[in-house]
């Protein structure tokens, strides 16, 4: 395992915010640092630090900053407003004198000590890291925020489903072609420079990032003209979202986890060994934030003790080395060549009896009943089809909005679908995590979507030729790391992953990622889904409120109260 020194070598680039000496007086009772791109808030209060972290898809800039700007300075120096009565402007003034007297405390008083409680420390201590009780780090939960990091490294991280709850900078609402300290953020692993591809990826990369400067203000007048009734900001936002395809999986991006204590330590340990540096490095940082925070959350991962020491290595080499192992398996296989068959959805497995192990689901449970499955699915098979119907229809009788949950009967019945669409869209249903989800890695051989937009508007030249430039390089890259080669595909390019799910889960995603505000991307994903899911499932997908229209904005098709929301929660810089 490579040591912290060897890690460095791996870290982001990181451009950090300039305080001064009483701003700095001021944040640093709240975060573990303030000079480094990784690390833990100190914020206790699950509002401030839930409305915190959920600026992170809309945020241009650090967490720490906003904080400061946004959350102590307007509250410490309060102005009156016009609307303010005399009782709302005195709880003002003495919420920031109630507030400074807090941070003053703090600065003499941290938070990491008053929490460092002896006794709660020494019970994770013994209980967790001696005697592996698992289940009592899951009482506990902390956030951690990376300022930096690729999508090869977020991906991964978000790979884990169960006890972690990731929210990333958006690509659809934030200007990525900006350059910091004469340069634009993408990751470059130092390994590159060994294998003697270091200049060819750096010119790819800036190619892609240039591209994505010169075609946003076309693109922008296009639209323009194209959608003259359209406000400014919403044909911004399109210019993004149309042109995300250009940014590569190198791309830096911010990203704010929230996880309980298991799942932190899962993640750290799963990952210290990867074979890419940048997610080695970001696992060791990640330890050593939360380790100021909660030690005995982390003990087993670095333990002092030799042989628990040991253990761990085991572990993560374990974890890391199953890539090597499987590919021992496929190399042998006949290599497919480049595919480009556009964005495919397959239904490859459904269970015939499904519709009515859910019905027989329903039942199960219902008041009264006290009679075995056997024996209940074996009448629900005898049932006409009209009287299936009516008990699906009674169990749903009154759900008329997505967000009303189908009753868990719907996990009896599960399906595979296998999908390849574009990388910028996946990641939104790679976001669903009560599934089981597999992905393969990030990859030219699929080929490439092209917003038609671009087609329409004459700019797709520049287009192709940045993303040729890109592929050329990951063919090189690959002769020598497929790991590495990650690095070198771009949002546009297509992943092929399968997903396994129960049809609770089809309601949940099916109906929210096909609302008029989702991207019509996966949109057409879900849609064709849907479409093959009725023809297995047609009692089920009735009930589905799955919409099946076309939009040419994402945010079309909506009616006055939600549109004004949608425009209140921008306003605010807040996720809709």
């Amino acid at each position: 395992m490579p040591t912290e020194k060897q890690l460095e070598a791996f870290k982001t680039d990181f451009v950090k915010d300039n305080y001064t000496p009483e701003e700095q007086a001021l944040l640093a009772p709240f975060f573990s640092n303030l000079d480094q791109s990784v690390y833990a808030p100190l914020i206790f209060s699950p509002e401030v630090i839930g409305a915190l972290c959920s600026r992170t898809s809309r945020a241009v800039g650090d967490l720490r900053k906003i904080f400061l700007d946004e959350y102590i300075t307007p509250f410490l120096q309060p102005e009156r407003s016009e609307k303010d009565s005399d009782e709302d402007w005195q709880q003002k003034v003495e919420y920031g004198e109630e507030l400074r007297a807090f941070i003053t405390f703090l600065q003499d008083h941290p938070i990491e000590k008053i929490f460092s409680n002896p006794r709660a420390r020494s019970f994770y201590t013994k209980w967790l890291a001696q005697y592996g009780d698992d289940s009592i780090a899951q009482m506990a939960g902390m956030h951690l925020v990376y300022s930096g990091v690729s999508q090869v490294a977020i991906k991964h991280f978000e790979d884990q489903r169960i006890g972690l709850a990731p929210l990333e900078k958006s690509t659809r609402y934030i200007n990525y072609g900006e350059k910091i300290n004469g340069s634009y953020q993408y990751y470059t692993d130092p390994t590159l420079a060994d294998h003697g591809v270091e200049a060819v990826y750096r010119a790819a990369m800036d190619g892609l990032f240039e591209a994505y400067g010169k075609l946003k203000p076309q693109l922008i007048t296009w639209l323009t003209d194209q959608f003259p009734d359209e406000k400014s900001k919403v044909i911004e936002t399109k210019a993004f979202d149309t042109l995300r395809g250009l940014l590569p999986t190198s791309t830096l991006s911010q990203v704010a986890f929230f996880g309980n204590g298991q799942a932190f330590e899962y993640m750290i340990a799963r990952s210290l060994g990867s074979r890419l540096g940048e997610i080695s490095w970001a696992a060791d940082r990640a330890y050593e934030e939360l380790y100021r925070i909660a030690p005995s959350f982390l003990r087993r991962i670095k333990s002092e003790e030799p042989a628990a020491r040991a253990s761990a290595q085991e572990y993560q080499e374990y974890k890391a080395g199953l890539p090597d192992r499987m590919a021992r398996h496929t190399d042998p296989l006949i290599a497919p060549g480049d595919s480009s068959n556009g964005t495919t959805v397959a239904l490859l497995e459904y269970d015939p009896l499904g519709q009515e192990k859910v019905i027989t689901g329903l039942l199960y449970s219902a008041r009264g009943n006290h009679r075995a499955w056997v024996d209940i699915l074996a009448q629900v098979q005898e049932m006409t089809m009209e009287e299936k119907d009516a008990v699906l229809a009674n169990a749903l009788d009154g759900r008329t909005q997505r967000w009303q949950k189908v009753p868990r009967a719907f996990e009896n019945a599960n399906v595979r679908f296998e999908i390849t669409m574009n990388i910028g869209s996946w990641r939104d249903l790679h976001r669903h995590r009560m599934l089981t989800q597999q992905r393969q890695f990030f990859t030219v051989k699929h080929g490439y979507d092209t917003p038609p937009e671009l087609i329409e508007a004459g700019l797709a030249d520049s287009y192709h030729a940045a993303i040729k430039a890109v592929e050329d390089t990951h063919h090189l890259i690959a002769t020598h790391s497929q790991e590495l080669a990650q690095y070198a595909v771009t949002l546009a390019h297509r992943i092929q992953f399968m997903q396994w799910e129960n049809l609770r889960e089809c309601f949940w995603e099916m109906e929210l990622r096909t609302i008029p505000e989702g991207h019509p991307d996966y949109r057409a994903v879900e849609q064709e889904k849907f479409r093959q899911l009725e023809k297995a499932y047609p009692l089920i997908t009735k009930y589905m409120h799955v919409n099946m229209d076309t939009y040419d904005f994402a945010r079309r098709g909506q009616d006055e109260k939600i549109q004004a929301k949608l425009e209140a929660l921008q306003k605010m810089d807040l996720g809709a």
